[in-house]
């Protein structure tokens, strides 16, 4: 049996910056959850809580097996992958001669990265059928952020969190049957705000983006996450 270790970490921010909280699922080979953990950050942004799920995945998973790591964060995954070779040839500053954000996590990263059998996967946020070890690192963070408490196995919960049904369910989506009028009607009448397809990519109240031709609604006064709607 193989010794690879298949794992997703995400990062939550309520109001980037606002309360914030990390959290890593780790699975075997098969891609069973066997271990997760999750911890408060106070306030900060997303994207500080990004970087350090990765670093404290990183930091609990053994360097000599070969791990996978999912992760819905362009900006954590492009910064160790492929923006910190400049970074350091212009003595940790950006192309455009700013000091590189959170420069102290990056450098942490890279020091565990260092000589490790590691590949990163991108996997896209909130999508219906989406990767389920993102769904959960992604419950997980959420809910840590909401109440600044640790959780995971090393705190004697064995089972990680059930991703919200709002996450998991089928979208709903008003592109096929009835006039407009009617599925307006419809939307009114089960009180929640209709399901679209996003023409052009943009960010959820939330922190973090979304990509064109993915399902969307109306969050607060913009357009975001379904699954962000509750909390808005």
């Amino acid at each position: 049996m193989s010794d690879r270790i298949i794992a997703a970490c995400d990062g939550a921010s309520k109001g980037n910056p606002g309360p914030a909280a990390w959290a890593w699922v780790a699975a075997d080979a098969e891609g069973t959850p066997e271990r997760w953990e999750a911890g408060p950050l106070g306030v900060a942004t997303n994207n500080v809580a990004e970087l350090t799920a990765l670093l404290r995945l990183l930091e609990t998973t053994d360097p000599a097996r070969p791990l996978e790591v999912r992760m819905d964060s362009q900006y954590a995954m492009k910064a160790v992958t492929e923006w910190l070779p400049g970074w350091k040839r212009r003595g940790w500053k950006t192309a455009g001669g700013k000091p590189v954000a959170n420069r102290e996590l990056v450098e942490s990263i890279d020091a565990l990265l260092g000589g490790r059998p590691v590949e990163f996967r991108y996997v896209p946020a909130h999508q219906v059928g989406g990767d389920p070890l993102n769904a959960i690192a992604d419950q997980a963070a959420s809910e840590a952020a909401v109440s600044q408490e640790p959780a995971g196995t090393a705190h004697g919960a064995a089972a990680p969190p059930v991703p919200s049904v709002s996450r998991t369910e089928p979208a709903r989506t008003w592109e096929n049957g009835g006039t407009g009028a009617a599925r307006k009607k419809t939307a009114r009448a089960s009180g929640s705000a209709p399901t679209i397809k996003a023409k052009f990519p943009g960010r959820c109240a939330c922190g973090q983006s979304y990509a064109a031709g993915e399902s969307i609604t109306k969050v607060g006064k913009g357009w975001g996450h379904p699954a962000c709607r509750a909390e808005s």
